[in-house]
């Protein structure tokens, strides 16, 4: 189903949009629909991929960031 919002953009926005969609042959509501649908899935997709992840990462066995040394004392100089 498709649904009908309105946008309010500067004027430069709009006559780039216009020309933009005229170069690929669409509508200018058709080109910020598919800008908008590519926004959507690479956001999902990093963060589906960020939880699988996150799921399936163990911890290293041996490693403690805990006792790690501080900023400072890293950065120390001598």
């Amino acid at each position: 189903m498709l649904r009908n919002i309105t946008v309010t953009v500067p004027e430069e926005v709009a006559r780039w949009a216009r020309r933009h969609a005229a170069e690929k042959d669409i509508s200018v509501s058709k080109l910020v629909s598919r800008m908008l649908e590519e926004e959507m899935r690479r956001t999902d997709a990093y963060w589906q991929a960020y939880e699988e992840w996150k799921r399936i990462t163990k911890p290293i066995k041996g490693f403690d960031a805990s006792k790690r040394m501080s900023r400072d004392a890293v950065h120390e100089r001598r």
